[in-house]
């Protein structure tokens, strides 16, 4: 067979091609079930009737349909890419995300400006809506009760770098204040090392009071999951403790406390769940009639006033008390009243087994919505666009739990590993089951057809050592 070489691979173009010509794609499994419960669900309907008033009938250019703008934000989760840019070059590069996409191989994919400019042009509240969408396919599902939530909190480190801080009160830069504070005490040309040292000696030197990012003003001065400190956003997730959906996600400042922020999250997931209550009436409810009834939530959601509001809904809470040594309660009969009722379930059997559930179940959300769905970097700027962004990547995390249970697979990957598990299964099996059947087959009748020849010998040795005769065995 003779060598092929580059030079006889270049040709010139044909100038027309024919549409049987053209390259496909097999497509991808999953992503074709995805598109079959999309279109059975009619989810385009819904989206271009939720986004008209961002369209115009006739002006401008061509643009991106609501259905597509969404698909490509739902790749972002299922292919674990962090940034528009790398979407829209994914979907150029994969014949089977064109097919999921519904693009022609005449057509040309969209472009990461385009996906940026449409995400602009969309309000929140749109993709509120289709959050809000997915949660009632899981209602219709069951696999959403909404009787008892968790709560949690992540940090999403920014897209801001932390030598970009600049004063609040005068702009000045980190460089500048330090050279500012040398002069002060009588270094009239400070090197790197005179600022190090003055730095050195600061308390309190990265007060986010003090001190804001030029380049995106949301984000906030705060110690990330592996102790560095970076500029980030404070993610919170409310989770249905019985199926591990996700019913509200907020992004929030990092450096507010959880008890702060649990108020818009758990307001989010009632309203939530009050809303589905709603659209069930009438039908067999799937989702609990009387509303969320249970919050759990770690140790740093405790305290005393957040405790008697959450009493006050009515809704019992599970938070463990951390360590703060002897109360005084001497004017607070009430707010003592529910500490003390909250620490009693909380080492009841059941508030314990709910805990234990918690950080299955929220950690489980954080895990693959930020670290393998990768958003745990954000590349967008604005408390508003990572929101977007954000509310389509979860909701493709609650689509997920719907072909898991369906399909038994989440994700594409996970759906292209099922056979090399199903491969390493049988192989297991076949080792642990093949000593059982060759010691069976010793035992079996004579006249059974399997029964192993007895036309073989081996050499039989004594106990002293000494070799004897052959013998016949089995």
């Amino acid at each position: 067979m003779a060598m092929g070489t580059r030079k006889d691979r270049q040709r010139q173009e044909q100038l027309w091609v024919t549409h049987t010509e053209l390259a496909t794609g097999p497509g991808h499994p999953f992503y074709q079930r995805l598109n079959e419960f999309l279109d059975a669900e009619k989810f385009d309907a819904f989206a271009e009737k939720e986004c008209a008033q961002f369209y115009a009938e006739k002006n401008g250019r061509p643009s991106l349909t609501p259905g597509t703008y969404f698909r490509l934000l739902l790749i972002g989760y299922f292919e674990g890419i962090d940034s528009e840019r790398g979407i829209a070059w994914r979907a150029a590069d994969s014949l089977g995300l064109r097919q999921f996409l519904q693009i022609g191989l005449d057509e040309g994919t969209p472009d990461h400006s385009t996906i940026s400019r449409t995400r602009r042009l969309m309000d929140v509240e749109t993709h509120q809506e289709v959050f809000q969408w997915v949660l009632e396919r899981l209602a219709d599902r069951g696999l959403l009760k909404g009787k008892t939530v968790g709560v949690d909190a992540t940090t999403l480190e920014a897209n801001a770098a932390m030598r970009s801080i600049v004063r609040r009160d005068n702009g000045e830069s980190y460089e500048e204040f330090l050279k500012g504070l040398a002069r002060q005490s009588g270094i009239a040309t400070p090197t790197r090392e005179d600022l190090a040292r003055v730095d050195r000696k600061r308390k309190k030197k990265g007060s986010n009071d003090d001190w804001a990012s030029s380049s995106d003003a949301d984000a906030r001065i705060a110690k990330m999951k592996d102790g560095s400190t970076h500029m980030a956003h404070k993610a919170e997730h409310a989770v249905d403790m019985e199926t591990g959906a996700v019913i509200a996600v907020t992004l929030q400042a990092a450096d507010q406390g959880d008890t702060t922020t649990m108020k818009e999250t758990l307001a989010d997931a009632g309203a939530t769940v009050a809303r589905l209550v709603e659209r069930e009436a009438g039908k067999k409810p799937k989702v609990n009639v009387n509303g969320v009834e249970e919050i759990v939530a770690d140790k740093g959601y405790h305290s005393g006033p957040a405790v008697m509001v959450l009493e006050q809904v009515p809704v019992r809470s599970y938070i463990p008390e951390p360590k703060r040594g002897r109360r005084k309660w001497a004017g607070k009969e009430a707010e003592k009243k529910a500490v003390y009722r909250n620490r009693r379930r909380v080492k009841g059997c059941h508030g314990k087994r709910l805990l234990k559930k918690r950080g299955e179940l929220i950690e489980r959300s954080f895990a693959h919505c930020y670290e393998t769905g990768r958003m745990r970097r954000v590349y967008l700027r604005g408390r508003e666009n990572i929101l977007k962004r954000q509310l389509i990547h979860v909701g493709a995390f609650n689509l997920s739990l719907i072909f898991r249970k369906t399909l038994g697979a989440g994700t594409p990957r996970e759906l292209r590993n099922q056979q090399s598990r199903l491969i390493f299964v049988s192989k297991r099996l076949l080792v642990t089951v093949r000593p059982i059947w060759n010691k069976f087959r010793t035992h079996l009748p004579t006249w059974f057809p399997i029964r192993p020849s007895r036309s073989r010998t081996r050499p039989y040795r004594s106990r002293s050592g000494n070799s004897g005769g052959f013998t016949t065995g089995c």
